[in-house]
């Protein structure tokens, strides 16, 4: 399987068949240019060594050599192995939550695109980490086992939507214990769970599972999502509504998130539009020891792209070797 290391170059690829048909222009207006000038037999005769056909091979060969030439600049790498190796740091899971509320506007677009976008952000400036996701409403599983495949944490993140678990609610205990056997085994000190939800827990005793999990030497951070006055619901273009016709509105629970956060010897910070929370997190987490850990990952990709290059010369050289005249039949005259 042949993948590109720098994929942004491929968008050149469109200039291919323009380059060709810009040619043709071209040549349509020399021609009519020459109609103007006089009788065109005339002034073909008048440049018997020009050959029109020699044009069309120069400018195709330059549109391959051009391809060839932006595949390489793409850097083209083919054959990854699997191999282990050892990483130094931490381990984070990250429970999300994605019950409805999370669609609350209150922030930009919403609460949960907002998480998401923290998230990835968060995901960029691990160096060595191991992170896994949560994601929870009515009940919780592991949407990503813990890993330093960063690439798939944001594609597996990027599916997430409040369709992920079809039972609704908020049950952050729930999320606190899955997480808490999501840990690898080669893991026992450097451990930590953040919890991203809005805090209105409905279904279990989520203080308890913070203190178990603390009891084990993993600290639980939580950060609260929302703002404490409430905010509607969106839900099929309107509000959602109870089944007495209310509007449903969704508060921010900071008291239920700091006694969680106080259980698990973590901290609780109130996510912002500029700073979410995440990163004063990793800052305090950074102070923790870090632990080696050995990773599988797909790496020694052989690099194809000299190959590209080497054509596309080849092929620029021999376009402008062939030149515009026609060849002599003749070396010397009769």
């Amino acid at each position: 399987m042949m993948i590109f290391a720098n994929p942004k170059f491929l968008i050149l690829l469109l200039l291919v068949p323009v380059i060709p048909v810009v040619y043709a222009i071209l040549r349509r207006l020399r021609l009519s240019r020459i109609r103007r000038f006089g009788d065109e037999q005339l002034v073909k005769e008048l440049m018997p060594s020009w050959s029109g056909a020699k044009g069309w091979v120069r400018i195709v060969l330059f549109s391959l050599a051009f391809a060839f030439f932006v595949l390489g600049l793409s850097r083209p790498q083919i054959g990854a192995k699997l191999s282990q190796r050892q990483t130094k740091g931490s381990e984070i899971m990250i429970c999300l939550d994605v019950s409805n509320s999370m669609l609350a506007q209150d922030y930009s677009p919403d609460r949960l695109s907002r998480a998401k976008l923290a998230i990835s952000r968060l995901v960029d400036k691990l160096e060595g980490d191991r992170i896994g996701l949560i994601i929870f409403a009515g009940s919780s599983f592991v949407q990503l086992p813990v890993t330093t495949d960063y690439i798939s944490a944001k594609m597996f993140l990027s599916s997430v939507n409040t369709e992920s678990i079809p039972i609704q609610g908020t049950a952050i205990g729930d999320a606190i214990s899955t997480a808490v056997k999501g840990f690898s085994i080669q893991s026992e000190k450097s451990r930590a769970i953040i919890v991203i939800t809005d805090g209105e827990n409905h279904e279990d005793d989520a203080v308890e599972a913070a203190k178990q999990a603390a009891e084990m030497g993993i600290k639980v951070y939580t950060i609260g999502v929302g703002s404490v006055r409430g905010e509607p619901i969106p839900k099929d273009g309107d509000l959602m509504k109870d089944s007495n016709g209310n509007i449903v509105v969704t508060r921010l629970d900071e008291n239920t998130l700091e006694q969680i956060a106080e259980a698990g010897g973590g901290a609780y910070i109130h996510a912002g539009n500029e700073e979410f929370g995440l990163t004063p997190i990793i800052n305090d987490l950074k102070k923790m020891e870090d632990e080696m850990f050995n990773s599988v990952v797909f790496e020694e990709y052989d690099e194809q792209f000299m190959y590209f290059l080497g054509i596309a010369l080849v092929l620029f050289v021999i376009e402008m070797l062939i030149g515009d005249r026609k060849f002599k039949r003749n070396l010397f005259d009769a």
